[in-house]
């Protein structure tokens, strides 16, 4: 396949780590998404590596026996370490404090760690057999605080750094979940759910195991809502990258995504999801020091990375470019593109490809991508508008913390689509001007329907299409119903003066007199404002041009070429002289 074929790839630049071996102990923290490689216990050293560490963290530690857990707080200044199944070793990596260990043991008698979760800078999460313990690290102190602890029976626990939710796998079976959320020292017990097993258990073992399961946050509580279909079977593995669901085939070695924003197929109480895409690799990746380009092996499914046996590991990346080709539903893919973060330039490269000669969409998708973007534009608007009215009334003092809306790429205003679309669009001489001005009014009839106030610029450029193409009988009755007349810079006092305003303020001296003759209103208007004009483009034969036609006009109304004082246009006639002589001035004609 090309590489515009794939819509998966691994990151350019991969975590080289020392890989796991009787010397070398490897671990990996999710949240920090940090990569340990401990020699010899940290006797002969530690290295930490992180996704977008230039530097990595290198140090030393006192072989105290197996590390069976090694993590960093949240911006490495405390290290915690777990040696044994009663106890967490803590080592504080702040300036100037001390460098000595201190310890924490459970307090639940006859409890066994099974690991530990940082939630904050000094805010740590002990998981054990009978339950959690919820500490405050103190590291001037060198001691730790419990803020609350919760006696349960756990099997094995999940921990979603992004939402800040422990999972505990609880009962006999494990089907069992109880999810615990952590937030600035306090702990909240969320409700548990039941995951329901494939067939009913031949014996009381533990039926669902971590493998089973994959954390992520995207949107909605803890309960059963969606359901996506593999139509496969085998062994999987998942990871949500940017809002989806990727889940991978082992067997076939190849992957799906899964948007569960998109819409399904709703069964009464839980919606049915397809693949968006047909399946496909990832995309092939080049290893440096090996030289050679091998299969992606297999996934850690509790993490959103992908590793491999030499010491490589990659974040999964989306790539939006190839899914333009690959999703022929307009309407759908400016959905789908519409939730993922780096989305702007390839929704105006959608808007863009939908008008060319080659891919030329019908005028009801158009209109249909068009009411998508300025939805999500009217929404923005809103909520800035909304946040604008509150700051000015004072609430930000009395209630509640306000925040303002966060512009996304989701966001495609006006003038995004009048520099990268629009404007492009009209200069292509072979697309029908037809087209053009139906696409043109299509979209300022979609910002009118979300009520967004349209941009001068688009009016403008409206008004220049219809000129070039000598359209002014449809440039009259636009202007007429008020169809190009909601923006400032365009409002004069008749829809006529309106044409002719722009038509000079554009140096479209001929355009403008071609029209008011085309309305037949060449006889009132002022021969000074279209001889300035022509003036101004420097154009002498223009000038000419336009000079002529006004002395013809006062033959023609008074018998005499000549211009009156009151039309003071002195300074014209001079200006003619001075260039083409006085012999070229028109003589009265008599019969």
């Amino acid at each position: 396949m090309d590489e515009e074929d794939y819509y998966l790839e691994l990151c350019e630049r991969p975590v080289h780590f020392e890989k796991a071996n009787p010397v070398n102990c490897v671990f990996f923290d999710e949240a920090n998404k940090q990569v340990f490689a401990v020699r010899s216990g940290g006797a002969t050293g530690v290295v930490v590596k992180g996704p977008d560490d230039r530097n990595p963290i290198s140090f030393r530690m006192e072989d105290k026996g197996e590390v069976k857990c090694i993590k960093f707080s949240l911006e490495n200044k405390i290290l915690a370490v777990q040696r044994t199944s009663k106890t967490v070793d803590f080592s504080n990596f702040i300036p100037d404090s001390s460098q000595l260990e201190y310890t924490q043991e459970c307090k639940t008698k006859n409890a066994n760690i099974l690991g530990f979760c940082w939630t904050s800078s000094t805010e740590i999460v002990f998981i054990t057999d009978q339950g959690i313990e919820f500490y405050q690290v103190l590291p001037e102190k060198r001691n730790l605080k419990l803020l609350k602890s919760q006696n349960i029976n756990v099997n094995w626990y999940m921990y979603c750094p992004e939402g800040s939710v422990i999972l505990l796998s609880t009962t006999v079976l494990g089907n069992v979940l109880q999810p615990f959320y952590f937030r600035a020292g306090t702990m909240s017990k969320l409700p548990k759910f039941e995951i329901e097993l494939p067939a009913a258990p031949k014996s009381t073992k533990l039926s669902l195991s971590e493998r089973d399961i994959a954390m992520a946050t995207i949107e909605g509580a803890c309960k059963k809502m969606h359901i996506l279909k593999l139509n496969r079977t085998g062994k999987f593995a998942l990871n949500v990258v940017d809002n989806l669901v990727v889940v991978h085939h082992q067997d076939t070695e190849t992957s799906v995504i899964f948007d569960i924003r998109l819409r399904g197929e709703f069964d009464g109480s839980v919606t049915l999801h397809h693949p968006v895409l047909p399946a496909r690799s990832i995309q092939p990746y080049q290893i440096p020091a090996a030289a050679a380009r091998g299969p992606l092996l297999w996934f850690a499914a509790r993490v959103q990375r992908a590793a491999s046996p030499p010491g490589y590991l990659w974040n999964l990346q989306v790539k939006l470019q190839p899914i333009v080709n690959l999703l022929p539903d307009k309407g759908r893919l400016v959905d789908f593109l519409l939730q993922r973060k780096e989305c702007k330039v390839v929704i105006l490269s959608v808007c863009s490809q939908m008008l060319t000669e080659s891919d030329r969409a019908t005028l009801p998708v158009i209109a249909t991508v068009f009411d998508k973007l300025n939805q999500e534009y009217k929404k923005y608007l809103d909520a800035e508008q909304s946040y604008t009215m509150a700051v000015e009334a004072g609430q930000s003092r009395s209630g509640p913390l306000l925040r303002r809306p966060v512009r996304t790429q989701a966001v495609v205003d006006q003038s995004d689509m009048y520099t990268h679309v629009l404007s492009v669009f009209t200069e292509k001489k072979e697309t029908p001007h037809k087209f053009v001005i139906a696409v043109l009014m299509e979209y300022i009839r979609s910002l009118n329907q979300f009520q967004i106030t349209v941009q001068h610029y688009l009016h403008e450029l409206v008004i220049k299409t219809l000129v070039q193409h000598n359209l002014f009988y449809m440039l009259h009755q636009f202007l007429q119903y008020h169809v190009l007349s909601d923006s400032k810079p365009l409002r004069l006092s008749t829809a006529n003066d309106e044409i002719v305003e722009v038509l000079l303020s554009k140096h479209q001296v001929l355009a403008a007199l071609r029209f008011i003759r085309g309305i037949g209103g060449h006889d009132n208007i002022s021969a000074r404002k279209f001889l300035d004009a022509a003036k101004q483009t420097e154009d002498h034969m223009l000038f000419y041009t336009i000079f002529r036609f006004f002395e013809q006009r006062n033959q023609r109304l008074r018998g005499n070429p000549s211009f009156t004082p009151g039309e003071h246009c002195e300074e014209h006639v001079a200006f003619f002289k001075q260039v083409f002589g006085d012999q070229a001035l028109m003589r009265p004609t008599t019969f």
